[in-house]
């Protein structure tokens, strides 16, 4: 992709989200930033991976994903989830936030959709993951991580410069 074309697509602000799945007993996640809603009757969503990703097995072959919406504290943990090994990632979580799934949300989120994978679409360098949402929760007062031309901030912030 050119630089000006990654210069202009970053100008669209999104929010930041860890996406976590377990695969053959191990647990994959990694920050997305391509989360959108679809549909709310069915309730449904989607996500895009790479297809250099070094989860991308896992999240193609399991039976679904969490996608877990950063707060606007958590800008740290969002580049935490970009680099490592799987079990470094994961390695300050602990079970108490496994889901009924098996699949970890990521504490302190200001919500969390937990997906049925139901469609993979080939589209470009990245696959679109389509799910049914299962179950979700959302905190009302924790404001999420949003991604703008590199950086990340929150919409708090940008009140409180108005």
């Amino acid at each position: 992709m050119s630089k000006e074309l990654r210069n202009a697509l970053g100008c669209f602000a999104t929010g930041v989200t860890v996406v976590t799945t377990r695969y053959k007993g191990q647990d994959y996640g990694m920050t997305c930033s391509s989360f959108n809603a679809v549909s709310l009757e069915p309730a449904m969503a989607l996500w895009s991976i790479q297809k250099t990703s070094q989860c991308l097995e896992a999240f193609q072959n399991s039976e679904g994903y969490t996608v877990s919406v950063l707060s606007a504290e958590q800008g740290e943990l969002a580049m935490h989830f970009t680099r490592g090994s799987q079990e470094e990632r994961f390695a300050d979580l602990s079970d108490e936030h496994r889901l009924d799934s098996g699949r970890i949300v990521i504490p302190g989120s200001s919500a969390w959709f937990d997906c049925d994978l139901r469609q993979v679409i080939e589209a470009g360098d990245h696959y679109i993951l389509l799910s049914n949402i299962l179950q979700y929760g959302s905190s009302q007062d924790t404001a999420g991580l949003i991604f703008e031309r590199s950086q990340f901030g929150s919409m708090q912030q940008l009140k409180k410069v108005a």
